[in-house]
């Protein structure tokens, strides 16, 4: 639509926009195609979780590299802030892990718990690990532990009726946030 240089420019409805006008609003991801045409196969050819470690910290999402394991940012999220502390050897189970991956896990798990709590001012979380594509990991090959901030007033009806979970915010911009206020050692 154009409008004339001195007309107050017109935002429509969806009820206005080209197709069968309903009620409905349209929420656009079109950054989701890439996971949704992947279907059950990987998005990649390399391991994303020993990728990451090389790239810089912006581009391989990380907040975090402590000395046996690193936090980043989960590219497809569930919510925003949505981190996961991750091992740098390739190993598929927690049983494999050593003693001292374990407790750095924990100690990062902890600490992003806590820096989610002072950026986000969110009121809970989901922990956990998925151990092997049978109990749905996105990654069986490589142990991560899911970080996932909650917020009370966050339930909506888009995750059950729409299958869609709307992010306030760009990966980038909590990348930044999380980082900024991760504690130096």
């Amino acid at each position: 639509m154009t409008d004339a240089p001195d007309t107050p420019r017109r935002v429509d409805d969806a009820a206005h926009l080209a197709g069968v006008p309903d009620e409905f609003q349209r929420l656009w991801t079109p950054h989701r195609m890439a996971y949704i045409q992947a279907g059950p196969e990987p998005l990649r050819d390399e391991c994303p979780f020993c990728a990451a470690p090389g790239k810089t910290d912006a581009d391989g999402l990380i907040v975090a590299r402590g000395r046996t394991a690193f936090v980043l940012l989960n590219l497809f999220p569930y919510n925003s802030g949505h981190l996961l502390v991750c091992p740098y050897r390739h190993i598929a189970t927690y049983d494999l892990a050593t003693a001292e991956e374990v407790a750095e896990i924990g100690a990062l798990t902890q600490t992003a718990m806590r820096v989610l709590r002072e950026v986000s001012r969110c009121d809970g979380f989901n922990l956990g690990m998925n151990q092997g594509a049978v109990a749905g990991a996105g990654v069986d090959g490589h142990l991560h532990q899911h970080v996932v901030p909650r917020w009370a007033t966050d339930a909506n009806f888009f995750p059950i009726i729409a299958k869609t979970k709307a992010l306030p915010q760009l990966l980038g911009e909590v990348r930044e946030a999380v980082a900024a206020a991760w504690p130096s050692d």
